[in-house]
């Protein structure tokens, strides 16, 4: 009898895992900017201190990863996002990355680690998430979180799980 109680709530705890995992989007992407929307422009220093805006990315593919060194889910995604932007490096896709890092000598170091692909793009107001501009503009309440912007800044993805972002990025640069 116990051992049948056991695997009841074993596989409940397994279905609920599952469950909770295929609707990621629907607890963190909510507030997220809805696909169609055109996305608001920004600028931003990189860790040199170059001002980027996002309009300097206008005829190409944008994936803008919203991150921070201190977030493991962030760190957890980072090689996916680096791929992403490996394999299509010298195509049109362009990789932006927004931290909500407010220590820049934490920032700077966890981007140096391997080197950021040609076509990344690091940026930071080195704020909160709650204190950016940025995050409001994209209604960013939980990181990471992911935009694909198609080629005139349009969101054609607003995500939290970079396997929807591997594979949309996938089909369109076919």
């Amino acid at each position: 009898m116990m051992k049948k109680l056991i695997m009841g709530v074993l596989m409940l705890l397994g279905l609920t895992t599952n469950a909770m995992a295929e609707d990621l989007d629907s607890l963190y992407a909510q507030s997220l900017l809805k696909v169609g929307t055109q996305a608001p422009n920004f600028e931003l220093p990189t860790p040199e201190g170059k001002k980027v805006q996002l309009s300097d990315f206008k005829g190409k593919y944008v994936l803008i990863d919203f991150w921070a060194s201190w977030c493991p889910d962030c760190r957890r995604i980072s090689p996916n996002v680096e791929a992403i932007a490996k394999e299509y490096q010298g195509k049109d896709l362009a990789v932006v990355a927004v931290s909500f890092d407010i220590d820049k000598e934490a920032w700077v170091k966890y981007i140096n680690r391997n080197g950021a692909p040609i076509n990344e793009v690091h940026v930071s107001e080195l704020k909160k998430m709650k204190e950016s501009a940025v995050a409001k503009a994209f209604g960013v309440q939980w990181i990471p979180s992911l935009y694909l912007l198609d080629k005139d800044g349009k969101v054609l993805l607003a995500t939290v799980e970079v396997s929807k972002v591997e594979a949309m990025v996938k089909t369109l640069m076919k």
